[in-house]
């Protein structure tokens, strides 16, 4: 079901046909739907998700997306978006045969990001949470059902970006003004709308997070079956050993998203070598583990160090590999 090397997410550029054809290219065991978020509103990570959304609506303001009464033109680009999307998925993949990855913000990276018409954010809001979930679950089964209309031998898994669960947890998230502070969400109701949401999405999920002090305990414990994070931002190791003694699998990134000097992929191999040893779990179970990705997603690399970042950690997942 897992592949050895694979990416987060976005990616620099503004065509879908030639971003689908490099992770193709670069990534030939665990491609993904490229996201590009320089193509401008509605590509961005709030608003590919609100493309998604059923029955519920958003336009962009000067400050951010915000829930509205009916859909306008800014939810119809991004609608668009996404539907040029899956044309170049069909273009380029239709015979692809094996595990493929789809990304789309979780839905308390969505709340956070989505004001509400008459206010804040609408994280702040309980209804609009649940809301917001289950028109999400409704759009992540459509959408999970036209990739694979489109690559029948394609097993689909699905990533949930939550990039902002660490400030919903620690009350980190300003206010709409930018004055003050949202307060902290108990980390029960947080696992409980993942939970719920993980249920009833129709694919093996990934919970990923690049930030720090990602909870991966919780988002274990929400039924995530697979966890991406940032080596070099994980200190938590007593987290990372449970979830792997409970069989979830790891996303471990391993080189930056933006253009830097990445020397050799066995370096990097022997660096998470290094670190699945500090695990204390035997070094023959580490390839059958872990799926090495860049840190985070790649938009705002070069296209020429995207392209240089996949096939590092391709090459680096190979040294990885039992002898």
């Amino acid at each position: 079901m897992w592949g050895p090397a694979t990416g987060v997410g976005s990616l620099p550029g503004s065509d879908p046909v030639e971003a689908m054809r490099l992770t193709v290219g670069e990534l030939p065991d665990l491609p993904h739907l490229p996201e590009l978020p320089g193509r401008g509103p509605g590509s961005d990570l709030i608003g590919r998700a609100a493309a998604l959304l059923v029955d519920l609506y958003v336009d962009l303001t000067p400050a951010g997306w915000r829930l509205v009464p009916r859909p306008g033109v800014d939810l119809r680009r991004a609608q668009e978006a996404m539907a040029r999307d899956l044309d170049a998925l069909y273009e380029v993949a239709e015979r692809y045969v094996g595990p493929f990855k789809v990304q789309v913000a979780g839905p308390w990276t969505l709340a956070a990001g989505l004001e509400r018409t008459r206010g804040d954010r609408a994280v702040v809001d309980p209804g609009a949470r649940r809301d917001l979930a289950q028109s999400l679950a409704e759009g992540i089964a459509a959408h999970v059902a036209a990739v694979s209309a489109r690559v029948p031998g394609a097993s689909v898994l699905l990533q949930f970006d939550e990039p902002s669960v660490p400030a919903v947890l620690q009350g980190g998230l300003p206010t709409v003004s930018g004055f003050g502070k949202l307060s902290a969400v108990e980390s029960h109701v947080v696992e409980e709308q993942l939970t719920g949401l993980v249920q009833r999405v129709p694919a093996p999920v990934v919970l990923h997070c690049c930030a720090q002090r990602a909870p991966l305990d919780l988002f274990r414990a929400a039924g995530a079956q697979g966890l991406s994070f940032d080596l070099g931002l994980v200190q938590d190791l007593d987290a990372v050993g449970t979830a792997v003694e409970a069989g979830t699998h790891l996303f471990v990134g391993v080189v930056p998203g933006t253009d830097t000097d990445l020397g050799r992929p066995k370096a990097t191999a022997t660096r998470v070598q290094a670190w699945w040893r500090e695990l204390g779990f035997p070094a023959e179970e580490l390839a059958g583990a872990v799926t090495l990705t860049p840190s985070c997603g790649l938009a705002g690399a070069s296209e020429a160090y995207a392209r240089t970042a996949m096939a590092h950690v391709r090459e680096a997942a190979k040294y990885l590999l039992p002898e």
